[in-house]
């Protein structure tokens, strides 16, 4: 059976370089904007709480779209809004 070695070095770059971050950057915050976009509106606090924040661990990049608003959890218990729009963009 052969050995297989990874360069943890190089996956660790390519995985914080700036064309994988860009990249993922336009999906979140298209995610971030299809759920804005079907978000429920009262006093709107919940779509606009809406936002994608980017978080750098030690071998790569994320970027989260997260809803900041105190009654999100109930708002998106209730209606799955973030994850309807994940999937959207999933496809």
């Amino acid at each position: 059976m052969a050995k297989m070695t990874f360069n943890e070095r190089y996956f660790d770059e390519l995985l914080k370089s700036s064309r994988v971050d860009g990249l993922v950057s336009r999906i979140a915050d298209g995610i971030a904007t299809d759920a804005r976009a079907s978000a429920p509106v009262d006093t709107g606090a919940y779509r606009s709480g809406i936002v994608r924040r980017k978080k750098t661990s030690a071998h790569r990049v994320v970027h989260l779209v997260v809803a900041s608003d105190p009654k999100s959890l109930i708002i998106e218990a209730r209606t799955g809004n973030l994850v309807r729009a994940l999937r959207k963009r999933k496809r």
